[in-house]
């Protein structure tokens, strides 16, 4: 179960996709961190295709009737009224799309694969186009259509795993943490901005004793970060002593995200995993939120880089910088990024003062 045996799994249902042109997610980011791993030579021997997921899959979280609703929304490009009310899709935040089923299905069904090699003895997996954590049983939620997070967890456990579940997205997993209230076998810490949608995930909120939440607040830095994660999730970890560790590393924590108000860098991002790695030989490695495409791709690139291994180049070669110039937003009058953000993987640090009010509030999670 080495790094060197790490397996990056994508597919080519993301290229091209798109929510619709007035949605966040009109931009490209998992086929960007195929195309800048491929131009860094870090995908040889290592890519997997994901497979699509069946419906008898699926059915092990979402109900029956709900998956039906996003094969004959896919199929008709229809949605019905009665349906858009009951599953909430073809709505403003889960729209019909094209791939509104395959695509969110292939995300599912590359967790489920991860799930299985690492049951069977694979170490290390990455699954950019998994994190989709805000799915419902019966309905989409929040961008996502299906839940593959669960999905995983639930697979892994039937096999007697135990599963840390760590999620850096800036918004709270409430497609994830009810499903496993009262599971002592699943650990779930989520850190994301307070006062943020889906407003859930309070300090308080004590589901069965095995979940944490951490709101944080608006301008959270790397520095605040790094006390996150020693006076937190690491210890949280360790002593639960997972046979599996999954990661949600949903980028919109990132300053430059439109959807959020915190201030990490990637460096921030690349200090969880790096410090969560010794805690399990397995580990599940996901994307998640992330709306500006160079953030994303670079974030989620220099991730893969360090799951398998990879030196981080100070300057990427020209292939890879083409990649990221040849971006854009899709629409919209957003500026283009500053020229770091062109031929760099990785972020100038950004450090700060650790806040009173975060250091109150780690205090409480450690008294628990």
């Amino acid at each position: 179960m080495s790094a060197g045996g790490a397996l990056f799994i994508g597919a080519e249902v993301y290229r091209g996709s798109s929510y619709g042109k007035a949605h966040p997610l009109r931009i490209p980011r998992v086929p960007v961190v195929m195309d800048l791993c491929r131009e860094l030579g870090w995908l040889e021997g290592r890519f997997r295709t994901s497979p699509r997921a069946k419906p008898a899959a699926l059915v092990a979280f979402h109900t029956a009737d709900y998956v039906a609703a996003l094969q004959r929304a896919e199929a008709t490009g229809e949605v019905d009224a009665a349906t858009r009310a009951r599953h909430q899709i073809g709505t403003a935040s889960n729209p019909l799309f094209p791939q509104i089923y395959s695509r969110p299905a292939t995300g599912a069904g590359g967790v489920l694969l991860a799930a299985d090699m690492l049951i069977h003895g694979q170490g290390r997996v990455y699954v950019p186009g998994g994190g989709t954590h805000h799915g419902m049983p019966d309905r989409a939620n929040g961008f996502c259509y299906l839940n593959d997070p669960v999905l995983g967890i639930l697979s892994l456990r039937r096999a007697g795993l135990r599963v840390a579940y760590v999620d850096i997205d800036a918004h709270h997993a409430d497609g994830v943490e009810p499903v496993f209230a009262g599971c002592g076998d699943v650990l779930m810490i989520s850190v994301h901005e307070e006062a943020r949608w889906p407003f859930t995930g309070a300090l308080e909120e004590d589901a069965g004793g095995n979940a944490f939440n951490l709101p944080v607040p608006k301008g959270f830095n790397d520095t605040e970060m790094r006390a996150v994660l020693e006076g937190l999730i690491l210890p949280r970890v360790a002593a639960f002593r997972p046979d599996v560790i999954m990661l949600q590393a949903g980028a919109d924590s990132l300053l430059e995200d439109p959807l959020s108000r915190l201030a990490l860098s990637n460096r921030a991002y690349v200090g969880v995993l790096r410090g969560l790695l010794p805690l399990a030989e397995r580990f599940l490695l996901l994307g998640g939120g992330g709306y500006n495409p160079w953030s994303v791709g670079r974030c989620w690139t220099a991730l893969w880089g360090v799951l398998a291994g990879f030196d981080l180049p100070e300057r990427l070669p020209k292939g890879a910088e083409a990649v990221l110039r040849g971006l854009s937003w899709n629409g919209g009058g957003r500026a283009m990024p500053a020229e770091e953000m062109m031929v760099t993987l990785l972020d100038a640090p950004r450090e700060g003062e650790v806040r009173d009010d975060l250091r109150a509030r780690l205090a409480r999670l450690a008294a628990r």
